[in-house]
């Protein structure tokens, strides 16, 4: 596969988040990159993405499985579970992202889960 199809990169995201790997992580979304999750402010900017990623983000020791992936051109659905731990407690729950490419960057991803904060 290659690793610049959009499906290469977004299952590439996924290991990387997993690996804490957050600056080849960054490198995979465009510089104006905007994150939405649902009842939460959109995080704007590879720097914010980076801050949320290193200092903000609520999940940690944890891992993606990733059971479906479809891509329609420029945008990548995917659909998965995450476990981990949340504010120090194990968390088990299902997800669904979508990321929209632009120049072969991700330039805008949604999450969607069952938590209220992710």
């Amino acid at each position: 596969m290659d690793r610049n199809d959009p499906e290469s990169v977004v299952r590439r995201y996924y290991d990387l988040v997993d690996a804490e790997r957050y600056d080849d992580l960054v490198a995979l979304f465009a510089e104006d990159v905007r994150y939405e999750r649902p009842g939460q402010e959109p995080i704007e900017g590879r720097d914010a993405l980076r801050a949320f990623y290193e200092e903000d983000r609520p999940l940690d020791d944890g891992s993606h499985e990733v059971h479906d992936v479809v891509v329609d051109g420029e945008t990548v659905a995917v659909r998965g579970a995450f476990s981990g731990r949340q504010d120090g407690e194990r968390v088990a729950f299902g997800f669904a992202d979508v990321h929209e490419f632009d120049g072969g960057s991700i330039a805008c991803r949604h999450t969607f889960t069952d938590r209220d904060e992710v």
